[in-house]
């Protein structure tokens, strides 16, 4: 059975701790006093029987002292006077049909009288025989359920009032954790490690804000190192790759035999590899708040020309007559980097497709390959930087997902199924918001305002760099 989530929380816990600790402490404590108490009500009605027994038997003792038969008897005790035959020669009311009878209660130290239980004493007489005393234990019994009612209720109750008490003391005592913990939650790394404020009183919540403040300035230095380190690495990456695309396009251009080597082709394919790693790279280090788009609105054939060229043998399906607004460096970008998943996923002769459908609401884009299909247990994690599901570097769904979010709308990922019900590999579908848009000049200005409103919201330093067409 699964415990509500309250039951987990730290506050209900110590509340349980002191609970259960009140009541060891209340069970013990009341339990050794209950002892006792009983112990010396005992001592106490074993001492008034034998103070009563005493001075009866005085008074027979002593005829002279006044005392003896004609003393009265307190409520609730019996007595008689015993010869030496054991014949009964007196007895108090309540007790005459035993007078010169035989004794009842020979050796006995308890007996009941009208369902009622007795504590008996006897002191021998001078005369001969002795006088038997019994003293009811009503009042004792009663006392003893006393005790064992108030141990009880002390067992009983305690531990709930310490249980509520412990509760609200523990949610003022907790605020100030409860208010660390929100904080700190609210912390993300990847856009601010901003310090969180301290409370003035330096007690536990005290420290344990300034460990996480000391642990978010040494996050903020190892992502500023991580930072520099990639820009260095695109930076040395940046020139030599320029070098090579220039010397290739030059080479391509000069020699019709180089245009057609396919050595010459595979290695501007390799260039132009290394040049989205590295501009993924760049993202990465910079992030993503840091690129601004530039909108253009184009025919979507032109999308599926660059495409073509970048990641050959896709096939494109769907309207590839439409118009987009969009930035096509940035939109080429994810897209190119679903293909070329879906290419390693899916091999030399293996399918990869991108449709594209329009509507006035939105503009999507599924590409879809025959390959393995994602890990079911990498789930939404596929589009974590350096988390790859391909072999790849991981960076290019990271890097996808951002630009579609920036354009107003969203990747999303998984496996795709046939017709018959089998798996037909990984699917991925980005979203961009549409456009109704007539012919005129109001349409044509409406084109231009929405492209400023959507680069207005992710206004930043431009990111260096765009994808050659």
């Amino acid at each position: 059975m699964k415990l509500p989530a309250w039951m987990h929380s730290l506050r209900f816990r110590l509340a349980a701790m002191y609970t259960l600790l009140a009541l060891a402490l209340v069970t013990l404590v009341g339990a050794v006093m209950t002892v006792q108490l009983l112990r010396d009500l005992d001592g106490q009605f074993q001492a008034r029987l034998d103070e009563r027994a005493d001075r009866l038997a005085e008074g027979f003792n002593s005829p002279a002292s006044g005392l003896g038969q004609t003393q009265p008897a307190p409520a609730g005790s019996y007595s008689m006077v015993v010869d030496e035959k054991g014949r009964v020669l007196a007895a108090t009311p309540g007790l005459r049909d035993y007078e010169k009878a035989p004794f009842p209660f020979p050796g006995l130290l308890e007996v009941r009288l009208d369902d009622v239980p007795f504590k008996v004493a006897t002191r021998p007489l001078r005369a001969g025989g002795f006088i038997w005393v019994a003293l009811s234990e009503d009042v004792l019994i009663e006392a003893r359920r006393s005790a064992m009612r108030v141990l009880t209720l002390a067992v009983v109750g305690t531990p709930l009032l310490t249980l509520l008490l412990a509760w609200l003391a523990g949610q003022r005592a907790l605020r100030g954790l409860g208010q660390a913990a929100r904080l700190a939650g609210r912390i993300n790394p990847s856009s601010s490690v901003a310090a969180l404020p301290l409370p003035r009183r330096q007690d536990e919540v005290y420290e344990l804000l300034s460990a996480i403040n000391l642990l978010l300035a040494r996050i903020e230095a190892q992502q500023a190192r991580e930072k520099q380190l990639l820009g260095q690495i695109v930076h040395e990456l940046g020139a030599p790759l320029t070098v090579l695309r220039a010397s290739l396009a030059q080479a391509t251009a000069h020699s019709a035999a180089a245009a057609t080597n396919p050595d010459v082709r595979r290695a501007a394919l390799v260039a132009d590899e290394l040049t989205f790693t590295t501009q993924d790279l760049m993202q990465l280090a910079r992030g993503q708040l840091e690129m601004r788009l530039a909108y253009h609105y184009i025919p979507a054939r032109q999308l599926r020309e660059r495409l073509d060229r970048l990641v050959p043998g896709t096939e494109f399906t769907g309207d590839w007559a439409a118009f987009i607004l969009c930035d096509p460096d940035r939109l080429t970008q994810a897209l190119r980097n679903l293909l070329a998943n879906g290419r390693r996923a899916a091999g030399r002769e293996g399918q990869v497709e991108l449709r594209l459908s329009e509507t006035p609401e939105a503009v999507r884009f599924i590409a879809r390959d025959s390959g393995a299909g994602l890990p079911p247990e990498l789930g939404e994690r596929i589009f974590d930087p350096f988390v790859s599901g391909s072999g790849s570097s991981g960076l290019g769904l990271s890097v996808s997902r951002q630009i579609a979010r920036l354009h107003g709308g969203d990747l999303t990922g998984g496996n795709w199924r046939t017709e018959n019900g089998e798996l037909g590999g990984a699917e991925f579908i980005l979203n961009l918001p549409g456009l109704e848009i007539g012919d005129d000049a109001e349409g044509e200005e409406a084109v231009l305002e929405e492209a400023e409103q959507r680069s207005a919201v992710h206004r930043t330093a431009a990111l260096p760099g765009r994808i050659p067409t």
